[in-house]
C-alpha cells in the first residue's frame, strides 16, 4: 500500500502539470481584459505601464513559467516562513490578484475558515445522516422508511439550492424570524454565546446544502446495500448462524461502502464548487464567492489559482479514495 501510495504521488505530478497548462491556456483564450475597468479617462500610455505592471506585456509561456514558480516554490516558502518564522521568501514576488493587488493566497487562506464553517459542516451532517438512511432503507425495503426516503432524495435532487435557499429564508427568517437571513462573515466565535450565534447563522447554508449531499449519498448507500444483500455470502453467513445485525452491519456494509467511498471522496471537492450559489444566496464570504468575484472582475491569477486548487483536491481525494478501498476490502491489492 505505501508503494503504491508513493507512486500516485508521483503520478501526480505530471498530471497536475498537465491541468495547470489547461487551466492557463483556456483563461488565456477567454474574452476579457483586465484593463477594461480602467476610466476612460486615463491616458493610453498610463494604461501600458499598468499592463506591464500586471505582467499583461510579456509572452504566454513566460506568465505560464512564472505561475508555476509562484505557486509551487515560492507558496510553500511563504507557508514554511508563516509558521517557523523564517525568511525564505523575503522579496520574493507571489501570485497577485488583479483585482485587490494583494497576494492570492493570503485572501484564499482569509476565506477558507468560513466556507469550512459552513460547507465542511454541511458535508460531514449530510454523510452522517444519508448512510444510515441508506442502510436502513436497503434492509427494509418498499417499507414506509424507504418510501419517505426515496421521496425525500427526490426533492434533495430536484430542488437547486437558489430556489431552496430562499425558500428556507422566507420561512424560517422573513416569517418565523428564528435566524438571521445573511450570513455574518465578521463574527468571531469567542464564547458560547458566540459559539451560539455561530450555529444559528450556519444553520439555514448548512441544511441547503446537506439536504443536497443526503440525497445522493443515501441512494448510493441504497443500491449498493441492496446488491449486496442478495449475494451468496449473505446467505451462507445466515445459514452459519450469524445474528442478522452482523451479517447487515459487518459482512454487507464493508462491501457496500467501496463504491459509495468514490462518492463521498470525490464528492469533498465538488462540495465547494458547488456551494457558490448557496454562499451566493446566503452572503457567506467564502471561496464560491471569491470565485464568482474574480470571474466577474476578469482576475485571471484568482481564477487560475482557484481552479488550480480544485484540481489538487479531486486528485488528492482520488488517491484517498483508491487506498480506501484496500482497508474496506483486503481482497483488493496494488502490487
Amino acid at each position: 500500500m505505501l508503494t503504491f501510495t508513493i507512486r500516485r504521488l508521483v503520478m501526480a505530478v505530471p498530471t497536475l502539470l498537465f491541468i495547470s497548462l489547461v487551466i492557463f491556456l483556456l483563461l488565456e483564450l477567454a474574452p476579457g481584459d483586465p484593463m477594461a475597468q480602467v476610466p476612460l479617462t486615463v491616458p493610453p500610455e498610463v494604461k501600458e505601464k499598468m499592463r506591464e505592471a500586471l505582467g499583461l506585456g510579456e509572452p504566454m509561456h513566460i506568465r505560464f513559467w512564472k505561475w508555476l514558480v509562484q505557486f509551487f516554490w515560492i507558496e510553500p516558502q511563504v507557508l514554511i516562513d508563516a509558521t517557523f518564522g523564517t525568511s525564505f521568501s523575503q522579496g520574493d514576488l507571489r501570485v497577485i490578484s488583479w483585482q485587490t493587488r494583494s497576494p492570492v493566497m493570503d485572501i484564499v487562506v482569509q476565506r477558507i475558515p468560513q466556507t469550512l464553517w459552513v460547507v465542511g459542516t454541511a458535508y460531514v451532517v449530510g454523510v452522517l445522516i444519508a448512510l444510515p438512511i441508506g442502510i436502513y432503507s436497503a434492509y427494509r425495503q418498499y417499507s414506509i422508511f424507504d418510501q419517505a426516503g426515496t421521496f425525500v432524495s427526490m426533492i434533495g435532487f430536484s430542488v437547486p439550492p437558489f430556489f431552496s435557499g430562499v425558500l428556507v429564508i422566507v420561512v424560517f427568517s422573513v416569517n418565523l424570524g428564528w435566524f438571521p437571513s445573511i450570513y455574518d462573515t465578521t463574527h468571531k466565535v469567542v464564547d458560547w454565546d458566540s459559539f451560539v450565534v455561530q450555529l444559528q447563522q450556519m444553520i439555514m447554508p448548512v441544511m441547503v446544502l446537506a439536504l443536497q449531499i443526503t440525497a445522493q449519498i443515501s441512494r448510493f448507500m441504497r443500491a449498493s446495500m441492496l446488491d449486496n444483500l442478495n449475494q451468496d455470502y449473505v446467505r451462507t453467513a445466515r445459514a452459519k448462524g450469524l445474528g442478522e445485525s452482523v451479517v447487515v452491519m459487518t459482512h454487507v456494509l464493508r462491501n457496500s461502502m467501496i463504491p459509495v467511498v468514490t462518492v463521498i471522496a470525490l464528492g469533498v471537492p465538488s462540495i465547494f464548487g458547488g456551494a457558490i450559489i448557496t454562499e451566493q444566496v446566503f452572503k457567506v464570504n467564502g471561496i464560491g464567492q471569491l470565485l464568482i468575484g474574480a470571474i466577474q472582475a476578469n482576475d485571471l491569477p484568482m481564477v487560475q489559482t482557484l481552479a488550480f486548487i480544485f484540481a489538487v483536491l479531486i486528485v488528492l481525494f482520488n488517491l484517498i479514495a483508491d487506498v480506501l478501498y484496500g482497508l474496506l476490502d483486503p481482497r483488493i491489492r496494488y502490487d
